[in-house]
């Protein structure tokens, strides 16, 4: 039975609420945010974020990286650091390259299904 589009604002203010950093990874997260980037110089960090939810949907505040490895997946935490890993996905595009500082600028959307 589908949920009411009330209940599926609940459920994505609840999520998006969970949600206090974003990260980057070399690879798939899975399910426990696995190949995480660490390290590097300038230091790779998580970077804080809030998630605002709107008909059913969150939206995070963009955030930016300075790093100087590949990301190809983001991922979602509790903690800037061990946490809770809420989730993640492949990033629209490859960023940054091993050989050269790059910035990656992040903005996530997270849309909740209504049946």
């Amino acid at each position: 039975m589908p949920i009411t589009p009330t209940e599926v604002q609940v459920v994505a203010v609840a999520e998006s609420a969970k949600i206090l950093y974003l990260s980057l990874h070399s690879a798939t997260p899975g399910t426990t945010g696995a190949n995480e980037l660490s390290g590097g110089s300038p230091a790779y960090a998580r970077q804080a974020t809030t998630v605002t939810a709107t008909g059913g949907t969150g939206t995070s505040t963009q955030v930016t990286f300075d790093q100087n490895q590949v990301a190809t997946h983001f991922g979602a935490w509790t903690a800037a650091t061990g946490g809770t890993f809420i989730g993640g996905n492949a990033l629209s595009a490859s960023s940054g390259t091993a050989a050269t500082q790059s910035q990656t600028k992040l903005t996530v959307t997270l849309p909740v299904s209504a049946t």
